[in-house]
């Protein structure tokens, strides 16, 4: 139930004019005729609003009131640019969406990627190299008959991805031409590894060489598509080899394939993708800082990818203050079908859209873009079972789940390009502000209190007063 709303020249006028408290996400009452002086977009627990947008205009309403929380927004002192916000689309995710009609299609892409009214302005993807969990089976670029190997990578094929994930993409491309996309791999092809399995085991060395020139490989094959690769990380979850497809991948391992074969390799032959470590749980920061640690692989790293499966969000802060000068990335987290719209969404507005960025991450990205009513499709041995996607597709009907409203909140609003500025935590009302690049302040909010409170917000010489409900969620585009 948030409500409103003042905007407040402390230049201009010399007394402070307090805003009437509203019953729920209304739109302003009255009848004043002035533009408005910002927008706000709420979502409650309890669904009954969802993304709402209410218009704020400047009201002098003879009404008192206690403010819990003061939030200075200060544009002055800036972090990190923004990437974007968004979601990995699994090669299931591409197979739901070509499965659709192209009117309805065209019409979900449109809503995901667009800029319009109705659109949530997703600006980043992940996408895998080969397949994921989420995929009809494992599958790599360069399979083989057992006991076969392909040094040369004669036999290299982008064939599986042509079916669905690259006619989905171009499609998203027209809609968002400068969408950053990033590949992660599950696996390389088995019979580069030790245990010839898609399956867990590790990269035998005598491939590391191969193993860096199929990068390149995937890359140049997207590009001639028309699909560019703005940034790979070198291997999902290298701790967790499991899944299926995986890897095990220890730091050391991977700080020996960067700075003796895929950097050499991406220089040779003119590769400007970006080359992103770790790309696991944020409790095991050792990891990428170990590699950065070694300045003959850091040359060649852009910065480090986390999860949070594990660990607390914080720790990315720790992997930023041992090397500022490299970037970080929030990849993944899932959501567990059937979902809990309440927990879901309280949990990663605070600890995702809000805490990464606060920690430094140049974007979030959620797990994952769509599957169908089942949660199909996913790999036997391993593949995930649950993964609810941001959006359920069942036939041509979509129905929007808590990843949605999640990522929405952000990406509709936070433009790439948009900077991170101070802003204080108030008594449990959560936040993060930005800078847009058409001069806007955003700044998401959360209020953890299980009672309804008004908030004072100060920007240089201006005021506004907001109230928001019961452990509600606001995102506010100021003027």
């Amino acid at each position: 139930m948030t409500s409103y709303i003042l905007k407040h020249k402390f230049s201009i006028l010399g007394f402070l004019i307090v805003l009437g408290i509203l019953s729920g996400c209304k739109e302003q009452t009255g009848t004043e005729k002035t533009a408005p002086i910002a927008k706000l977009y709420c979502t409650s627990l309890d669904k009954s609003q969802l993304l709402k947008e209410i218009e704020i205009k400047e009201s002098a309403i003879a009404a008192t009131t206690s403010v819990v929380a003061k939030i200075k927004v200060d544009p002055s002192t800036t972090y990190q640019e923004m990437d974007g916000f968004g979601y990995t689309l699994t090669g299931g995710s591409a197979l739901h969406l070509q499965k659709m009609n192209a009117p309805a299609r065209s019409k979900i892409l449109e809503e995901l990627f667009g800029n319009g009214p109705n659109s949530i302005g997703v600006s980043y993807l992940r996408v895998s190299i080969g397949a994921s969990d989420l995929d009809e089976y494992p599958w790599s670029y360069n399979d083989l008959p057992p006991g076969k190997s392909d040094p040369g990578l004669k036999h290299f094929t982008l064939a599986y991805d042509t079916l669905y994930l690259i006619p989905t993409l171009k499609e998203i491309l027209k809609i968002a031409p400068r969408i950053k996309i990033m590949g992660s791999p599950w696996s390389p092809p088995a019979w580069m590894k030790d245990n010839k399995d898609t399956r867990g085991g590790s990269l035998l060395k005598k491939y590391y060489p191969t193993y860096a020139n199929y990068f390149v490989k995937y890359i140049k094959a997207m590009e001639a598509e028309g699909i560019p690769i703005d940034a790979i990380t070198i291997q999902n979850e290298p701790l967790h080899p499991g899944n299926n497809p995986s890897l095990l991948m220890l730091a050391e391992d991977q700080a020996e394939f960067i700075k003796k074969f895929l950097g050499p390799a991406f220089k040779e032959n003119g590769i400007k993708t970006k080359i992103i470590l770790y790309d696991h749980n944020a409790d095991r920061p050792d990891y990428p800082i170990s590699i950065l640690d070694d300045p003959e692989a850091a040359q060649y790293v852009d910065g480090s990818a986390f999860h949070l499966y594990g660990g607390t969000i914080d720790a990315l802060s720790d992997v930023h203050n041992a090397h500022p000068d490299k970037h970080l990335y929030f990849t993944e987290q899932w959501i567990g079908a059937p979902g809990n719209f309440e927990e879901n969404l309280s949990w990663h507005i605070e600890n995702l859209i809000i805490g990464a960025p606060r920690n430094w991450s140049r974007n979030v990205l959620q797990w994952n873009l769509a599957a169908d009513e089942n949660q199909q499709p996913h790999t036997d041995r391993g593949g995930c079972t649950r993964c609810l996607g941001a959006i359920t597709i069942t036939g041509d009907s979509i129905i929007r789940n808590p990843a949605y409203y999640i990522i929405a909140h952000a990406s509709k609003f936070v433009a790439p390009g948009s900077v991170r500025i101070d802003s204080n935590q108030g008594d449990n009302i959560l936040n993060v502000a930005y800078n847009t690049p058409d001069n806007k302040t955003v700044v998401l909010l959360q209020n953890k209190k299980n009672e309804t409170v008004v908030i004072e917000l100060h920007k240089e010489d201006e005021k506004l007063i907001i109230t928001m409900g019961a452990k509600e969620i606001a995102t506010l585009v100021w003027e």
